[in-house]
Order: C-alpha cells, then sequence, then structure tokens
C-alpha cells in the first residue's frame, strides 16, 4: 500500500496538474530515477493485486498509462503498456473504482482508452468524459482524439516513435497544426451541436 499512495501523492502533489500534460525534461528524470523499475515489474503483470481497490487501480493506471509516456519520449516504450492500462482501466471501471476518486484523478481511468489508435476506444472515451466525469475540456480532447482516429487509424505524431512511414496526408495535417487543429476542429463540432 505504501508504493500505491506514493504514486498517487507523488503524481497529484509534485508533479501536479500543472505538469500533467506539458513535457519537462526535470520531471521525466524524477518519473525515469523512481518508476523505471516498478514500471518494469508492472509490465511483467506482477502488480495485478493492485486491481483490488480504487486507490490501487488508480496507481497502477499512472504506472502503465502516464508514466511511460514522461520516462519514454520519442520512443516505442512509450506506448508498450497501453494494452495492459487499457485491460486494468476496463476491470476498474466495471467495479466502479473510478467513481470512488475524484477529480481531478477520476480522468486517469479514462485516459488509456483516449490514449488507444482504435475506434471503438475513442467512443468509449468520449462516452466516459461524456457521462461518468462531466469535463468539458477532458470532453474536448476526448472529440479531438476520437477524429484523429477516424480520420487516419492512428495518431500521426507517434509515427516517428514507432518508425512509422507518414502518409503525405498526415504529413499535410501535421503541417496544419496537427493536434492543435484537432482541437480547433473538436471546439467547432462542440459549437455546432448546439
Amino acid at each position: 500500500m505504501d508504493r500505491i499512495n506514493e504514486i498517487i501523492r507523488f503524481w497529484r502533489i509534485e508533479v501536479g496538474e500543472k505538469y500533467w500534460y506539458q513535457s519537462s525534461e526535470q520531471i521525466d528524470a524524477a518519473i525515469r530515477r523512481r518508476y523505471a523499475p516498478l514500471w518494469q515489474v508492472g509490465a511483467q503483470g506482477a502488480l495485478t493485486e493492485w486491481e483490488r481497490n480504487a486507490q490501487g487501480a488508480l496507481a497502477l493506471l499512472l504506472l502503465l498509462d502516464q508514466f511511460p509516456r514522461n520516462m519514454f519520449r520519442d520512443d516505442p516504450r512509450a506506448f508498450q503498456t497501453d494494452p495492459m492500462a487499457r485491460r486494468h482501466a476496463d476491470r476498474a471501471i466495471a467495479e466502479g473504482f473510478d467513481l470512488q476518486i475524484g477529480p481531478p484523478l477520476q480522468q486517469f481511468f479514462y485516459l488509456p482508452f483516449m490514449h488507444s489508435e482504435e475506434l471503438a476506444d475513442q467512443d468509449r472515451a468520449v462516452t466516459l468524459f461524456s457521462e461518468r466525469w462531466r469535463s468539458e475540456d477532458n470532453l474536448r480532447h476526448a472529440l479531438a482524439h476520437r477524429s484523429v482516429i477516424e480520420r487516419f487509424g492512428r495518431f500521426p505524431w507517434r509515427n516517428s516513435a514507432l518508425d512509422r512511414e507518414t502518409t503525405p496526408e498526415e504529413q499535410a495535417f501535421m503541417e496544419q497544426g496537427g493536434y492543435r487543429k484537432a482541437l480547433a476542429d473538436a471546439d467547432e463540432l462542440k459549437l455546432s451541436a448546439k
């Protein structure tokens, strides 16, 4: 239980909301130093006992879904444990653990679906952010992610890290603003739906 509480405290207080979605080499290095060995243990499936309660499930999702994105920027390992994170998130949501964790940490039960390159997972992320935790900003991001997957079947900004060839259409999208453009389009979609 100590490691579970430590992970949640580190993410909530030491990193804090301000840096959850910003690139910082200092924070990335701190996460690598403190949690890379534990991430490896989790990647081998050795932390499934953490799924027994809401706090443990949250810590496991942070370890498998969020921390790799910091520890391994521009590296395929950033996405290596995504499928595991989605399975754990699915089980945690089925148990109602997400509803036992208040905002803003509740969103980390839903982000594994938003990080997926499968359209069905994107649909689920939009539904979760629409129904289980109403957050205009998170819903906006969920809609933007979904639109990119619907259009390309993958996230073009991952191509370099995953050694994938970028198509001309993806290149044009990236040159037009990439994710920022997808966000602007999501805003327009929401406005037209009102």
